[in-house]
């Protein structure tokens, strides 16, 4: 019907292919060293005129420092801004934190990330929420890209990515939806206009490994043509029965400047994820009698058989034209082609009481999938003069076409099994029959939008904006028909911005908030798109004599037609809309340099859900979270490095589905501790110890089942670099 991923090909021939490309490595590395290797030799030693289009402020890179902050960022407003000029909460986790850390999945990243919680509900599916609701709007170097079902399958790997910028709150301006949780932005590795290659191996608990190349440099004598390849495979058990994956990404981009004032990006992500015996659900929190089940760390309700095997090729070209000293165009376009091929066990009941025996009632399920997606956005961006001022201006136009088809396909289950603790994972594999559903949906989107940063008076900025969009949807999911289209939906942003002095600023903002949905009733229909309006007021300072950024905010949002879930129907989860839905809180973030080879990350929030009726809501995020990374180089012992990474979060609770009782998870905070030694200018050795104190928690309380997290667990990383 559509393309599948194989079961049996595993990450093979994406194995084959970076280890090709680590053999190649060191010819690859000459070749990127050529340039500065003749000039050496050369009598004249004239250095190389390099010409570089100033495009736009992107450019700002953190890899090779050890720097837990940046100086600019646009991604919630595609202005050049520095965060103190951002009237938004503001976060990124950069490479230094992403290495210090091996923080190698955006799982492990969002996890270092202020008012940021990571629901793991599956081992293969994930949510992620902030300021109360669910995060589903992604950015690929400022470029949005739309998130069905606002969950994550898989893993994706960080071996391509610079940073990641997280923007809480609104950011319908840039988005194309007016989520109130945030915004996350990946933000590629970019060649390099000097040569420098990296080799990294790793060895880790539970018969973890993983090989990582990373080679850049300019390609001809001039620099004007540069490149990058990028490749990393792993290879691990779990702690979890039975649970092993594969994982491997390959990235090449390519960089030229067609003239003095024209650049040509061209670029492709391939990544691979196989999965044996994952999880469908997790395991059941309670028993029949409504006692809380107490499961070993290690106890997996997969059988043996179920495997989540997916692969998602990405490609893009951009084009920026410098038009003057002050203005420049950008266009890119994007194509996503993603593939999963599954076979699922999922629990639908409790198990027995006494016996601790789970009866017949189970989901034997297959799904094919193949999402396809294309995205387009053109941008000028500039300054303007106006009443003896200078204001910078964005205006530009995207376009996004998805297309969503998948077959599901089921069988009946034929024994009840055994107490999970005691089970090996034996079960009857099915031949599953014909597609019992075959879905196949596609979403349009078109925008405009504009943005402004004006220079109102010395002390005085205001950034304002607006996007109209349009979308239709014609399709059909799990039978229903989901053809649907909204028009001339606009999305107002406004924030104004006071500079108390030189180094602190005080700021208010406002959007509305339109955000269309994914999740469907019991029915089958989607739910009706979110509307409702955002708030935030801080402050934010340059602290630590300018070395580090500090802020507090408080926000507040007011939303209808939130989705909230609604049990299962033949396997799937439902949902339904509710109203008067408010979330408000408060942030404390700090980040950047607190004395000189002192870094740190860290953040506060505080949260509170209500319904219409004042009630708590969504109370599996947590009301209290605490994320805090920090290393330090002493400066008499500059080769040595050491870290800690904290997360904490306080009690957690969710209704359950069976009966009128709760299920709990207790405050917990898991510690990390690095530490990395420079042996000389190219070899680096490190250390990481995570959940150093052995905490034994469940990773959601966001459905009515779960799973414990990681024990503690060892990783061990070399480094050859040139």
């Amino acid at each position: 019907m559509f393309p599948a991923a194989s079961r049996r090909v595993g990450v093979a021939p994406l194995a084959q292919a970076v280890r090709r490309a680590l053999g190649l490595a060191t010819a690859g590395s000459l070749a990127l060293m050529s340039p500065v290797l003749l000039a050496e030799e050369a009598e004249s030693t004239e250095a190389l005129e390099t010409v570089t289009v100033e495009a736009e402020a992107l450019s700002i890179v953190t890899e090779g420092s050890d720097d837990y902050r940046v100086s600019r960022t646009s991604t919630a407003t595609k202005l050049d801004l520095a965060p103190r000029e951002t009237p938004q909460s503001v976060s990124t986790v950069t490479r230094a934190q992403i290495e210090d850390f091996n923080l190698d999945t955006l799982n492990d990243v969002l996890e270092s990330t202020p008012g940021v919680t990571v629901e793991r509900v599956e081992t293969d599916r994930t949510y992620y929420s902030s300021r109360g609701f669910e995060i589903s709007n992604l950015q690929v170097d400022g470029l949005r890209l739309p998130m069905p079902y606002n969950n994550v399958h898989g893993d994706i790997d960080t071996a391509v990515y610079d940073r990641v910028e997280v923007v809480r709150g609104a950011t319908g301006l840039m988005s194309g939806s007016g989520n109130p949780a945030a915004t996350v932005n990946f933000v590629r590795k970019r060649p390099t206009a000097t040569p420098q290659a990296s080799v990294t191996g790793t060895l880790g608990s539970d018969d973890h490994r993983r090989l990582a190349l990373d080679v850049s440099g300019p390609l001809d004598d001039e620099g004007r043509v540069r490149g990058r390849l990028i490749a990393a495979v792993q290879d691990s058990d779990s702690y979890l029965d039975r649970l092993h994956r594969e994982r491997g990404v390959l990235y090449g981009v390519l960089e030229a400047d067609v003239t003095d004032s024209t650049q040509l990006a061209l670029g492709h992500t391939r990544q691979r994820n196989d999965t044996d015996s994952n999880m469908w659900g997790a395991l059941p929190l309670y028993d029949s009698a409504g006692n809380p089940t107490d499961y070993d760390r290690s106890t997996s309700p997969a059988p043996d058989w179920s495997y989540w095997n997916g692969e998602t090729q990405r490609s893009f070209v951009e084009l920026t034209q410098r038009l003057s000293d002050d203005w420049s165009l950008k266009g890119t376009v994007t194509h996503l082609d993603m593939v999963s091929d599954t076979e699922l066990f999922y629990i639908g009941t409790v198990p027995d009481a006494v016996t601790g025996r789970i009866p017949n009632s189970f989901y034997l399920s297959k799904y094919d999938r193949h999402l396809e997606q294309w995205v387009a956005d053109v941008h000028a961006k500039g300054d303007v003069e106006a009443f003896g001022r200078t204001h910078q201006l964005v205006l530009g136009s995207d376009w996004s076409q998805s297309r969503n088809q998948q077959s599901s396909l089921y069988a009946a289950a034929t024994e009840d099994l055994p107490p999970l603790d005691e089970w090996d994972g034996d079960y009857p594999e099915p031949d599953f029959g014909d597609p019992d559903f075959v879905n196949d949906a596609t979403i349009k989107e078109r925008s405009v939008y504009g943005t402004g940063k004006l220079d109102l008076a010395d002390r005085w900025t205001a950034v304002v904006g607006a996007r109209m969009s349009w979308l239709d949807t014609v399709g059909k999911q799990y039978g229903s028909s989901q053809d649907t289209t909204l028009d001339n939906e606009l999305t107002p942003y406004a924030g104004l911005i006071y500079d108390v002095t030189d180094r602190a600023s005080l700021y208010a903002s406002y959007t509305e908030i339109f955000n269309p949905q994914t999740e469907m009733d019991r029915s089958g229909q989607y739910l009706d798109p979110i509307e409702g309006a955002s708030y935030e007021l801080g402050l934010k300072a340059d602290v630590f004599d300018g070395g580090a950024d500090a802020a507090l905010a408080v926000f507040r949002t007011e939303q209808n037609h939130v989705a909230q879930p609604d049990g299962r129907v033949n396997g799937r989860e439902a949902y339904k809309a509710a109203d008067g839905i408010t979330s408000e809180g408060v942030e404390l973030t700090l980040a950047g340099e607190l004395t000189p080879g002192w870094q740190a990350s860290a953040g506060y929030t505080y949260l509170e859900v209500e319904d219409a009726e004042g009630e708590a809501t969504n109370t599996y995020i947590p009301r209290h979270l605490v994320r805090a990374t920090t290393s330090y180089r002493p400066a008499s012992l500059a080769a040595l490095k050491v870290g800690a990474r904290l997360r904490w979060q306080d009690d957690i609770e969710r209704d359950r589905d069976r009966d009128d009782g709760k299920t709990r998870q207790d405050a917990y905070a898991l510690v990390d501790l690095m530490a990395s030694y420079d042996f000389s200018d190219s070899l680096t050795g490190s250390l990481n110890v995570n959940n150093v104190t052995d905490e034994k928690y469940l990773t959601s309380l966001k459905w009515d089942q779960g799973f414990y997290g990681a024990p503690r667990h060892v990783m061990a990383n070399l480094t050859w670099s040139y």
